[in-house]
């Protein structure tokens, strides 16, 4: 009887008897939020920026998630005679460089040499440089598709020194990589310590009987930078070619059908020695990023920290976004927070809400370069390599705190350098599978704290919660200015009229398509172009293309009225295209997503006609078409390439914005990251749907 009572109370009856039930209570909040989409679209932006600014004060300790890893429960094994072999290999290769200047091959061969008397297997492998030409269907392939330049000489090939230790207590099914990047012709004495750091631990590791993965030490021939020669070890090592090639005929060092594999790749760590630090201990600086924001299980990046800090007295850093640590709103925004922090603590002693402005700064500084490295989709280091083949690696930079010919710091550099290298080997040899207790899915604010994608995926959802509640309160506002024109509210609400609205977003974002196809005829232009006059033909091309789209009928925006839609249907359809953009993006590279809708969604809720506020003289008009004219040339994309270069500190004096754009452009397809195709595909022809907005002739 009570839910017969309930059910009439809820039924509502029209003038003739008939009953209506009213909607649910999930339909009513849709429409409710749709009848005040401006002031939740305010409050969601803003929400969303909040959220963003507050994500440094969100951030975790970091904590080994697997507890078969136990770093630093082993006392080290290394000893005074493993640095000491590591010192006589460095020795000896300045000695041969200085007696025989230019000799790669020999180097090579003194350092497989050394490899054999450790007892490992020793053999090489060459590789061809890679050119960099763009190619559409090189975003779609594997990672060992690479564009190799033709007539190489015998000189130009480069050369891979590999060793393999074999596990006693294994079964041959698992390995861990080391890898050190190493120019054989023009090595410099940084460059020597990073091989005395790995020989030294190969030394010790060619006696332990704890082994139970195989173990490979990868020099890798860096003459063509670091990340080639590792890719194309890795492709070599994956996915083997018996092809008969060139190499045979250049093959001094018998690389023909030698290659020797071992198990599956568990882990790999990349070791580089670099500069001297300016500080007078030795600085240890991760890098993690690999492309289009993949990064390692954060397991791997705490056991190193964890070692390096707590086992080797070493000071560890990540990647900074240097120009935000002097930056005063920043440090403005730091100091409310921390006051907030205070009067929360006052409160409730259990609340700790808030952090030192200093120590906000330096979370955003390194947050804001974490966001940036993982957007742009290149990586930044040889670990890169790995991420393609789904292997967990990371690069280890090491700044020491003294001249490289300091042979009593030398010593101590390669015992504890060594010492920290062992232990994470330790750590990953205990393991009995692959990484997966942790997070794969993160932003460092610092090396010892994350914040998980549980948390920043918060500010990304609050940016982009309003636009399907604009688009949908537009179309009904533009379904009602059709009614009043045809006096017929049914068949316009019912009627296709927004198809034609499609029918222009889709010309536009097709044109963004075939943009983004246009460096590849570009590149197949004969003659050597400059950088500047590529980007030139770019633009060109691209401005002529616009012209005939926008002429083409039905094709362009401006010609909206002639096929009666206004803009306000316009504008919907524009918002869900960039809509579904931003989160189809979110789920491939959320960094890019991030900084896409930080631009594109205030961009797009802004969008409207300037002639009618230029009409009304209204102050609120014209500041609402001011502050859209001002995104609008925010957002275009070399203009805001141009202000990204001036914010990580690198300065616009004399820069030339069409060649650094187009070989910026050329590092993104080069390394095939999807930010590429991101601003081709979503963001250029959004941008374009918002500037016809802007002009419409309504």
């Amino acid at each position: 009887m009570a839910a017969d009572n309930r059910y009439e109370e809820e039924e509502v009856r029209t003038d003739d008897g008939s009953p209506i039930t009213k909607p649910r209570p999930i339909v009513r909040l849709g429409i409710f939020l749709v009848a005040h989409s401006p002031v939740f679209s305010v409050v969601f932006s803003a929400a969303g920026v909040l959220a963003l600014l507050l994500l440094p004060l969100l951030a975790k300790n970091t904590y080994i998630s697997e507890n078969a890893l136990m770093p630093g429960s082993a006392r080290s094994m290394l000893s005074n005679r493993d640095a000491s072999d590591g010192s006589k290999l460095v020795k000896d290769i300045k000695n041969f460089r200085l007696n025989h200047e230019g000799q790669g091959v020999e180097v090579q061969r003194l350092i497989g040499k050394y490899m054999s008397e450790m007892v490992a297997e020793v053999y090489y492998q060459k590789f061809q440089p890679e050119g960099n030409q763009f190619h559409p269907l090189h975003f779609f392939s594997g990672p060992a598709s690479y564009t190799l330049l033709r007539n190489v000489s015998c000189a130009s090939y480069g050369v891979n020194v590999v060793g393999i230790i074999r596990a006693p207590r294994g079964d041959g099914k698992e390995s861990i990589v080391l890898v050190t990047p190493y120019d054989f012709i023009n090595g410099g004495d940084y460059e020597d310590l990073s091989l005395g750091v790995v020989s030294s631990l190969f030394s010790l590791l060619s006696r332990v009987t704890w082994l139970s993965k195989d173990i490979i030490w990868l020099v890798a021939d860096s003459r063509y930078g670091d990340y080639r020669p590792v890719a194309a070890w890795l492709a070599e090592y994956h996915t083997p070619s018996f092809k008969v090639s060139d190499q045979l005929k250049c093959d001094e060092l018998n690389t023909a059908d030698n290659f020797r594999r071992a198990g599956t790749v568990a882990a790999a760590l990349v070791l580089k020695v670099d500069g001297r630090s300016e500080r007078f201990e030795d600085i240890l600086s991760i890098y993690a990023d690999a492309s289009n924001g993949q990064m390692p299980n954060l397991d791997l990046i705490n056991v190193v920290n964890y070692l390096a800090v707590h086992r080797q007295g070493f000071h560890v850093k990540v990647e900074k976004v240097v120009s935000l640590l002097s930056s005063s709103w920043l440090k403005i925004v730091g100091e409310i927070f921390e006051a907030v922090g205070k009067v929360a603590h006052t409160l409730n002693p259990d609340w700790k809400f808030g952090i030192p402005a200093a120590e906000y700064i330096e979370g955003s500084a390194t947050l804001a370069s974490s966001l940036y490295s993982q957007a742009f989709g290149i990586p930044t280091g040889p670990h890169g390599a790995f991420r393609d083949y789904q292997v967990d690696a990371i690069t280890l930079k090491i700044s020491p705190g003294f001249p490289p010919d300091s042979k009593a710091r030398q010593h101590d550099f390669f015992l504890r350098g060594s010492q920290l290298l062992e232990g994470t080997i330790r750590s990953v040899n205990n393991l009995l599978e692959k990484f997966h207790q942790s997070f794969f899915l993160y932003l460092l604010t610092s090396p010892s704290k994350f914040i998980s994608v549980g948390v920043y995926m918060i500010a990304f959802a609050l940016l982009v919660a309003s636009l399907p509640m604009v688009a949908a309160s537009l179309y009904v506002d533009g379904c009602k200015a059709l009614t009043k024109s045809t006096h017929n509210s049914a068949e316009n609400f019912k009627s296709w009229k927004w198809l034609d609205a499609a029918k222009q977003v889709f010309a536009l974002h097709l044109l963004g398509f075939i943009v983004t196809l246009l460096p590849y005829f570009i590149c197949q232009v004969p003659g050597q172009h400059s950088p500047r006059n590529r980007s030139i033909m770019w633009g060109t091309t691209s401005s002529l293309l616009l012209v005939t789209f926008v002429t083409i009928p039905g094709c362009s925006p401006f010609s909206s009225r002639l096929h009666g839609t206004n803009w306000a249907i316009l504008k919907s359809v524009t918002i869900s295209a960039a809509f579904i953009g931003l989160c189809l993006m979110s789920i491939i590279n959320f960094a890019t997503a991030e900084i896409g809708a930080l631009l594109l969604v205030p961009t797009c809720l802004l969008a409207q006609p300037i002639k009618p506020a230029l009409r009304s003289r209204r102050v609120k008009s014209l500041l609402g078409a001011f502050c859209s004219m001002v995104l609008v040339t925010i957002g275009f994309p070399v203009i805001f390439f141009a202000i990204t270069k001036g914010l990580v500190g690198e300065g616009l004096v004399g820069l030339s914005l069409g060649g650094e754009f187009w070989t910026w452009l050329e590092s993104l397809w080069a390394w095939k990251s999807a930010t590429y195709l991101y601003i081709g595909m979503v963001h250029l022809p959004c941008w374009l749907l918002c500037v016809c907005i802007l002009f419409h002739p309504s």
